[in-house]
């Protein structure tokens, strides 16, 4: 998602020769017979049996030391070949004279001494005889000829000033110039390069750097050295041999590739070319020997915009941070690449600093780098990628004085958000956040910088993005592949969004809503999911289907979309996955099958509401069991078990009067009283011991008033009392209306208690205390039967 800086002019990496070698393989790559490549098999002479139409001819990494005109006359539309890597001792020209398409020519790598110049096809463009054993540059008058050559590699052990006048008036994009076995004359040599935009100069692994040989070149864009070794003693050479090369205002990119040096000597390098024209100098696979001690650097005005150094080794173990690091962070430059190093720390510059662009990628980078740091104000790319970050609030501490911060790149770290450690504090500026492999769970997106636009967070450990998340209106592509979310999530929160990548999740059963949802969205990838292909899917595929007629919207539909579930569509495609009207169709199924069953357990269910049936049928089983148990028991013996007087049935709101008004005034009357809270027997159920008590007393009192009326276990009394006066044919109820009860307050399933209201005289509690005296005589008269009550003692007795 977040891309390096490249430099404008690059280093001269045969950028030409890949492209036309694989833009022409590739070109016939679709018609197998113009391709023959027979590379590393051991060949010891071309082959004679080569399809008359071969185009591309590959013959590198084999033992071959001779070529003859029968080879590859017969090759008439040959356009690329290559020889590079054999024993090929001598060349002549002339056995390419039939080969009138020729455009890549390689012979590197061979035993080549010399060759013999005939004309050639004018059409080659690159021509590589680099790494060879010619004394002299293998140049041929002939060579002026190739006025479409863009790429010649050359090798020599001597150099001549005049060597390459024959082709001074071509325009070549690069020359590589193979110097490992230069032989080091008494006299200082010389060599003009006329015209090329690129020079690549290959010197000899192993040995110190020496070459005084006075190198000039008239357009130079783009120079690159390799092999250099040096030391303190050698790094003059170096700067010397550079002067020539350096000067040319056209000089614009500079790279050192496979450098060991000490540290003075390459400080000294890079105050060598401070002031040089060049804008861009990179330096790959660098090793620093001896000694890193402090070393004094004066940043001059400089046109130099960037310094990128990938892949340091570090052979000096004891050494001062500060010696190394200051160099770096007080450069005056616009962008700076330090990749690969395992650097463990950057210094916060002591000035405001001109860096726009800093690269610190695979280092050893811990979350103290830049804390506090306010001289970077001017940054507007950062990347840490690859490094020891493990605090994302500390990150985001990081970034609060980078005021004009746009791009943060810190995947590839272990970073984790606690939301213990207090709210993130992002600058407001960052508008492109790659956190992606990292360890963040959902608590991330409590987390982002206000104004985020750009969001990776693929490869974490996110399962679910909060609903209560808010602040993320601007966010325009969100990455949340390799991840662990079951859903899509929709826009509600992402109001702006347009590209979503979700792909590699597990998400089963996506919602056709989505595209509703997110009415912005032009790019969705969604696919590698295990899909669970299932009626819920058709409205998802349907919708994924219409929006892909339209365009490419959805990415990688329809291949990498499939059923994961159940197993018998296994793999297949969902635009291939169907299932019957029938199966889904929620309505049709009703109607066909349904509906009658459904008709009768609504019936059925209403009536068992309205008529509280579980209820009743729960009560009547319990009453029905206590009724078996007494069902031949003499009446005598029946009436021998009675304890009580009265059972007292009331709502816990009424009971100070129950306590303070009737039960004194039938105690004292000598009643015995039955009462739940002092007479329950511990361990039974609720239910049983309201049987248990009825059943034991001579009647039921109940206290009606609204409150009675709202009490569920007033009302299960009543039902066993009711129940109990039907069976023994008596009349065991009596009925206190407290306060008045108006029928519509009644609920419909006491329809009981409203009987009983109707049916039955009550005694009403008179408000007048003169009436106080008729109504308890008119309760004391309701107990005028004698009848021996068993007491405790007699129980135990018998």
């Amino acid at each position: 998602m977040i891309k390096d800086k490249e430099s404008p002019i690059r280093s001269c990496h045969f950028v030409y020769i890949v492209a036309l070698v694989f833009g022409t393989i590739i070109q016939f790559s679709d018609e197998s017979e113009f391709v023959v490549d027979m590379s590393k098999t051991s060949l010891i002479h071309v082959p004679k049996d080569l399809p008359p139409k071969t185009k591309v001819l590959d013959l590198s990494q084999n033992n071959i030391s001779e070529l003859h005109l029968s080879d590859i006359s017969f090759l008439s539309g040959l356009r690329v070949l290559r020889l590079s890597h054999n024993r090929i001792q001598g060349l002549d020209i002339s056995i390419f004279k039939f080969n009138h398409d020729l455009e890549y020519l390689d012979l590197s790598h061979n035993q080549l001494q010399k060759i013999s110049c005939h004309p050639i096809t004018t059409t080659l463009r690159h021509l590589d005889l680099s790494f060879n054993d010619f004394d002299a540059l293998p140049i041929c008058k002939e060579f002026g000829n190739l006025t479409q050559l863009n790429f010649l590699g050359l090798s020599a052990t001597k150099l001549q000033q005049l060597d390459l006048l024959p082709i001074a008036h071509l325009h070549l994009s690069c020359i590589l110039l193979d110097l490992e076995d230069y032989m080091k004359e008494d006299k200082k040599e010389s060599l003009q390069i006329l015209n090329t935009k690129k020079l690549h100069l290959v010197f000899h692994p192993n040995s110190f750097f020496s070459v005084q040989v006075n190198i000039s070149a008239n357009s130079l864009g783009c120079l690159q050295l390799t092999n250099i070794k040096l030391n303190d003693y050698n790094c003059q050479v170096l700067l010397k041999f550079l002067s020539g090369l350096t000067g040319g205002p056209t000089l614009l990119n500079f790279t050192l590739n496979h450098m060991e040096t000490t540290w003075k000597c390459l400080v000294k390098v890079f105050q060598f070319l401070w002031p040089k024209p060049v804008e861009y100098l990179n330096i790959y696979n660098l090793t620093i020997v001896e000694s890193i001690d402090e070393e004094v650097f004066t940043y001059y005005k400089t046109t130099l915009k960037a310094l990128k150094i990938e892949h340091i080794t570090n052979k000096v173990f004891i050494f001062s941070q500060t010696a190394l690091y200051t160099v770096f962070s007080e450069m005056n430059i616009l962008m700076l690449t330090i990749s690969d190093t395992r650097f463990i720390h950057m210094l916060c510059p002591q000035e405001p600093s001109t860096f726009k662009f800093l690269n610190f990628t695979q280092n050893s980078f811990t979350d103290s780098v830049f804390q506090n740091c306010d001289t970077l104000a001017r940054l507007e790319t950062l990347i840490l990628q690859k490094n020891e970050l493990k605090d994302l609030f500390k990150t985001s501490l990081m970034t609060k004085d980078m005021l004009s911060l746009e791009t943060l790149d810190v995947s590839w770290n272990s970073l984790e958000y606690d939301r213990s450690n207090g709210n993130c504090s992002w600058v407001g500026s960052i508008v492109v956040l790659n956190l992606s492999s990292n360890a963040l769970t959902d608590s991330v997106f409590r987390c982002l910088p206000p104004r985020i636009k750009v969001l990776d967070l693929h490869n974490n450990r996110i399962r679910s993005i909060p609903k209560d998340v808010t602040g993320l209106e601007t966010l325009q592509e969100l990455n949340l592949a390799s991840n662990s979310l079951a859903h899509l999530p929709g826009c509600g929160i992402f109001s702006s969004l347009s590209i979503l990548i979700i792909d590699y999740n597990s998400v089963s059963n996506p919602s056709a809503d989505f595209f509703q949802s997110c009415q912005k969205i032009r790019s969705l990838k969604a696919g590698n999911n295990p899909f669970q292909c299932s009626c819920e899917l058709r409205d998802f595929i349907q919708s994924v289907g219409q929006v892909s007629s339209d365009g490419d919207m959805v990415e990688g539909w329809p291949e990498s979309y499939k059923c994961d579930y159940p197993e018998s569509y296994k793999g297949t495609p969902l635009k291939d996955f169907q299932v019957s009207e029938l199966s889904c169709n929620t309505a049709l199924l009703i109607v066909t099958i349904v509906v009658p069953g459904l008709v009768l357990a609504v019936a059925v269910t209403v009536l068992c509401i309205y008529l509280d049936l579980p209820w009743y049928l729960r009560m009547v089983c319990q009453w029905t069991q206590t009724r078996r148990r007494a069902r031949n028991v003499p009446l005598e013996e029946l009436q021998r078990t009675l304890q009580f007087h009265a059972f007292i049935s009331y709502s816990e709101h009424d009971s100070a009067w129950v306590k303070n008004e009737l039960i004194p005034n039938l105690e004292k009357e000598d009643i015995r009283i039955c009462l739940h809270e002092r007479n329950f027997v511990a361990g039974k159920s609720i239910v049983e011991n309201i049987i248990n008590c009825i059943e034991k007393s001579y009647k039921s009192i109940f206290v009606l008033s609204p409150n009675f009326v709202q009490s569920e276990w007033c009302h299960y009394e009543l039902y066993f009392a009711h129940h109990n006066l039907f069976h023994e044919g008596s009349n065991n109820l009596i009925l206190i209306l407290l306060e008045p009860i108006p029928q519509n307050t009644i609920p419909d399933r006491y329809h009981k208690l409203r009987a009983l209201m109707a049916q039955r005289t009550y005694l009403e509690w008179p408000k007048e205390k003169s009436k106080h005296g008729l109504f308890w005589a008119n309760i004391r008269a309701a107990f005028n039967i004698k009848l021996r009550l068993v007491t405790e003692n007699d129980d135990v007795k018998g």
